[in-house]
C-alpha cells in the first residue's frame, strides 16, 4: 500500500505550529506512520518484517560503542521547521539530554526534537516511502546540518545497497560510501565502527 498525503501544508494557510498542532490530533490507523514532508502531512503503513530486522541489527551494532550519555530511538519525531519537516526516522543517535530536555521551538510539540541535534539518521526504504527517503529527507536532513544520514535501500533496482551521506553543506550531502548489502559499511567519527550488512536481510 502507498503513502498518503493530507494537503494541509502553508498554501492552504497553515502556518507551522498549525501545522504541528494538525499533526498532534490526527489519528491514524493502528501501525500507520504521520509525518510532514515538505508541508504535506504523510502517512505510511507499517514497515515489513525484514524493515524491522534491518533497525534493529543496526541498532544491537551502534549499541556497543556510542558514549554512554547518548541513546538509539526508533520512533522519535524530528523537525526541520524551515524546511516544513517533521520526519520519523527508523532510526536516530542522539545525546540523551536532547530527548530528556524541554521541547524547543516547535509550537510547544512534546513529541518532537529538533534534527539540529542528531547525530545519525537512518532512514530504511519501504516501497511506499523510497522516494521520500531518497529524495526528500536527504535535502532536510542536510539543511538541519544532521551529520550522517545512512540511507538502507531495500528496493534499489538490482538488490539492496546502502548509501552513507555526510558533510551536508545547504540543502545537499556528500556521498561517502556505496555498497550491496553483504558489504562492510564503516561510520566515521564519532562512531569509527565497520558496520557488517551482511546481517540485512536481501528479500
Amino acid at each position: 500500500m502507498s503513502a498518503l498525503t493530507v494537503d494541509q501544508g502553508p498554501d492552504n494557510g497553515f502556518g507551522w505550529d498549525e501545522l504541528v498542532r494538525a499533526w498532534e490530533e490526527l489519528d491514524p490507523p493502528e501501525g500507520w506512520k504521520a509525518e510532514i514532508i515538505e508541508g504535506l502531512i504523510t502517512l505510511s503503513p507499517a514497515p515489513a518484517r525484514r524493515h524491522n530486522s534491518i533497525a534493529w541489527k543496526l541498532q544491537r551494532q551502534l549499541g556497543k560503542i556510542i558514549p554512554d550519555d547518548w541513546g538509539i530511538y526508533q520512533t522519535q519525531a524530528v523537525v526541520i521547521p524551515s524546511r516544513n519537516g517533521l520526519y520519523i526516522p527508523d532510526l536516530i543517535v542522539a545525546p540523551e539530554a536532547v530527548v530528556d530536555g524541554v521541547p524547543g521551538e516547535t509550537g510547544g510539540s512534546e513529541h518532537v526534537i529538533q534534527a539540529t541535534e542528531v547525530e545519525l539518521v537512518v532512514e530504511i526504504t519501504s516501497k511506499s516511502t523510497a522516494r521520500h527517503d531518497r529524495v526528500s529527507k536527504p535535502a532536510g536532513y542536510a539543511h538541519a546540518g544532521v551529520p550522517l544520514y545512512l540511507l538502507a535501500d531495500r528496493w534499489t533496482p538490482g538488490g539492496p545497497t546502502f548509501t552513507l551521506y555526510g558533510e551536508p553543506k545547504d540543502d545537499v550531502y556528500r556521498t561517502l560510501q556505496t555498497g550491496k548489502f553483504g558489504d562492510e559499511l564503516h561510520l566515521p567519527a564519532p562512531f569509527d565502527i565497520a558496520i557488517d550488512t551482511g546481517i540485512f536481510p536481501t528479500s
